[in-house]
């Protein structure tokens, strides 16, 4: 067996063992230790708001989820790294891609680890000074997270 026989196997066991969803969501959703072992899921949908249109795609991966926020464009835009903090409770964000004087999105990314308990890894491409926007963004991002059950009960809460 060739080399590119092996990795085409590998791609096509790892894409197989995926679970892919347009706009549709878990028979059962919940939040457990036990969705960590699992493989990845991928969501992806489109929403207009006062006619801006927004983007998202979720990965959840184990321990930790990868969010996309296209605004009016499938550009990559700003990532950025988010992760709970031990032993104080804290979050701790970092602009992996893109300049440090723009921080849209860095706060989202942060909320998100509350609201998850996971990492998150969150690329957007919202403009800069423009807090309506990400207030949009953020809403829709965290509802569709809640529907799809990715999101921790209120009581198990980082707070800070």
């Amino acid at each position: 067996m060739s080399r590119e026989d092996l990795d085409l196997g590998a791609l096509n066991h790892a894409l197989s063992s995926a679970q892919i969803s347009k706009d549709k969501e878990p028979a059962a959703p919940s939040y457990s230790n036990e969705d960590d072992a699992g493989g990845v899921q991928i969501t992806c949908f489109t929403e207009v708001v006062n006619e801006t249109t927004f983007h998202f795609q979720i990965m959840r991966l184990p321990k930790q989820i990868y969010a996309w926020i296209g605004c009016n464009s499938a550009k990559l835009g700003h990532l950025y790294a988010a992760a709970p903090m031990r032993p104080n409770s804290t979050v701790g964000v970092t602009s992996v891609l893109g300049g440090a004087s723009d921080n849209t999105g860095s706060s989202i990314a942060r909320r998100l680890v509350l609201k998850t308990g996971l990492n998150i890894i969150l690329a957007c491409n919202i403009p800069k000074n423009s807090p309506m926007l990400e207030a949009d963004a953020e809403k829709l991002l965290a509802q569709k997270l809640i529907s799809l059950g990715y999101t921790r009960p209120k009581s198990d809460c980082l707070h800070s």
